[in-house]
């Protein structure tokens, strides 16, 4: 009995390797794909010839861009968003699911302020009257318009309420019986005991923010304002590199190159910041959704 049921987990194992392996390669080819074709020859990428290894070697692409301050100009605006837009989102998630990790008798409105985040999450306001509000308040072409809108995520708060509802009680009564205030115990036991479900969420915004395009394209007006992946959508829709603006040395240059290498190039940079982010708090990740998701 004992051998069949060691066979049957080898056997499980294996195909755990196998499955997991395929899905690996799937999320990294992609990436070395890209990276490659960024580093080869304008021929060969136009012709279809690259692969995972770069043919005809040059950096010919990243040299164009580094011309291209239009380029580094919106990695700053996506760069001050997730920064800005980030440390919104941690701030209200905590600060709202603290609160509502609370029993009635401890926090009496609790309900009340449950019903009124729940309605949020399946109701909204709508693209147009968004679009107004922001208007309205004057956010045009500000920072603000693109991180006030989202800087509150009731997903993450349910997410946060239910991991700090399991952290033991014996841990905030013994702050109590010292003297500690709701705000000590916030800043001094829940937050540093939260580690996990912080960096899951932090993860999240900070992909969240980087990718997100669409907000940039109607709430900036002027170019200058787009973050990166507005930036990047607006070539991708203008059908390659746009020769808007560029000086007679970057069209001699450009005309060197292909869409394709300098396109690859573009995107190899975009993701760039968030396959040197994750690693870090990959190890959060699996164990703050888990436990935020069951508790």
């Amino acid at each position: 009995m004992a051998i069949k049921e060691s066979a049957s987990r080898k056997t499980f194992n294996v195909i755990n390797v196998i499955i997991l392996s395929v899905v690996a390669m799937s999320a990294i080819l992609p990436i070395f794909h890209i990276l490659a074709v960024s580093l080869s020859s304008p021929a060969a990428a136009t012709a279809g010839l690259v692969g995972l290894w770069p043919v005809d070697f040059n950096i010919a692409a990243y040299e164009f861009l580094v011309s291209r301050w239009t380029f580094f100009r919106s990695i700053g605006v996506s760069l001050a968003r997730v920064l800005i837009g980030s440390s919104l989102n941690m701030v209200l998630v905590v600060l709202a699911a603290y609160p509502m990790s609370k029993s009635k008798k401890e926090f009496p409105a609790r309900n009340f302020y449950m019903i009124f985040f729940a309605i949020t999450m399946f109701i909204g306001g709508g693209l147009i009257p968004t679009f107004m509000l922001i208007s309205n308040l004057n956010l045009l072409d500000s920072i603000w318009a693109l991180v006030l809108p989202g800087a509150m995520n009731v997903w993450w708060m349910v997410m946060m309420m239910n991991f700090m509802r399991g952290i033991p009680k014996e841990l905030e009564e013994a702050a109590r019986i010292d003297g500690a205030s709701y705000w000590k115990i916030l800043l001094k036991v829940v937050i540093p005991v939260s580690l996990p479900s912080l960096a899951t969420i932090l993860l999240f915004s900070i992909i969240g923010h980087w990718n997100a395009w669409f907000d940039g394209m109607i709430y900036m007006n002027d170019v200058a304002n787009h973050p990166m992946a507005t930036y990047l959508a607006t070539q991708v829709m203008a059908g390659g590199q746009s020769r808007a603006n560029l000086t007679p040395d970057q069209m001699a240059a450009l005309a060197a190159l292909s869409d394709q290498t300098v396109s690859a190039a573009q995107l190899f940079i975009s993701i760039l910041p968030i396959l040197l982010i994750y690693p870090f708090l990959q190890k959060f990740f699996i164990k703050g959704i888990v436990v935020g998701s069951v508790k």
